[in-house]
């Protein structure tokens, strides 16, 4: 995996990310068709953007066949984690907690994911003990 500094991928960038994620290594032509999907992006962009996120070592790139295969180059959960990093810093000065109570405050929590957070809690303070 990617040992270079993480580098914040931007939002298309993220997109094509979600892609490879998903549906593993792929060709240009492939993760352009998916992205078309949801919006139109032309096939031209969709290479320069990979090309550019394999500089930046956001994603390998195989060039055994014609048809260049690219692959990412860093998790998705260390990706998610890094970005939540940052936007709890940036936007909650830091404090998790704030970014917890203001994302039950806005979103009603269903009796699944109260459990969920339920355990998640008594996991931790597990952990701790």
């Amino acid at each position: 995996m990617n040992l270079q500094p993480f580098s914040k991928p931007t939002d298309a960038e993220l997109e094509i990310l979600q892609v490879l994620w998903q549906h593993g290594a792929s060709s240009v032509r492939f993760v352009n068709e998916k992205l078309n999907e949801k919006r139109e992006v032309g096939y031209t962009t969709t290479l320069k953007m990979m090309q550019v996120m394999h500089e930046k070592n956001l994603l390998l790139r195989d060039t055994e066949s014609r048809s260049h295969i690219y692959a990412v180059a860093i998790r998705e959960e260390d990706t998610q984690k890094q970005m939540l990093r940052q936007f709890v810093n940036a936007t909650f000065r830091g404090d998790a907690m704030r970014l917890v109570m203001q994302a039950l405050g806005n979103h009603e929590a269903t009796d699944k994911e109260l459990e969920q957070i339920k355990a998640l809690i008594q996991f931790l303070e597990q952990g701790e003990g």
